[in-house]
């Protein structure tokens, strides 16, 4: 059993040498097809699209899936994403079909609970994310976003947030800059 296990043959090794390379070399080629966009993080679409290419690119090089299989799976995944991105860019109802709302889990430097809860994210959550951002005073934090892709922005510094960058986010009034404490646990 474990002479299988440790062992294989001749064959077996070309295979996997041709496949791991023909599959890398699709992958390169569909995404100087379809675009910058192949390995964004732009949406949880896009982000499923990398994982699945990912998984792909693993099955046919160890040759669990077929070398047509998987070119085949590529091509409908990345044709997939490029409608979906399509359909995102002209329309707004495509846009809320897979998109979430980014979500504001502080503003002005206050922690906003019910944003928080929503998310399910904790204040030692946003604290790190402060820290990895260079933040010093909290004072400083104009706004902390749990964006659609589940990143975390951290806008900080002098003056408010211009109401276009933060216009889409939930839980943020322009009319008043301060949050809204309705979680609007729809879209989380």
């Amino acid at each position: 059993m474990t002479e299988l296990w440790l062992s294989t043959d001749w064959n077996q090794i070309w295979l996997v040498v041709v496949s791991a390379l023909v599959i890398f070399a699709c992958v390169i080629l569909i995404a100087r097809v379809v675009g910058l966009r192949s390995f964004s993080k732009m949406s949880s679409f896009d982000f499923v699209v990398t994982l699945a290419t990912g998984s792909i690119v693993a099955s046919v090089a160890a040759s669990s899936t077929s070398l047509a299989n998987g070119v085949l799976a590529l091509i409908v995944l990345y044709a997939a994403q490029w409608s979906i991105a399509q359909m995102r860019r002209r329309s707004g109802w495509g846009q809320r079909l897979v998109d979430n709302k980014p979500i504001a889990l502080m503003l002005e430097g206050e922690f906003i609970e019910d944003n928080l809860t929503a998310a399910r994210v904790t204040e030692d959550d946003v604290r790190a994310k402060l820290r990895q951002n260079n933040v010093h005073r909290i004072e400083d934090v104009r706004a902390v976003v749990l964006e659609t892709t589940g990143d975390v922005s951290v806008l900080h510094g002098d003056g408010p947030v211009d109401d276009v960058v933060m216009g889409d986010v939930r839980g943020f009034d322009p009319a008043t800059t301060r949050a809204v404490l309705r979680p609007q646990s729809d879209d989380v």
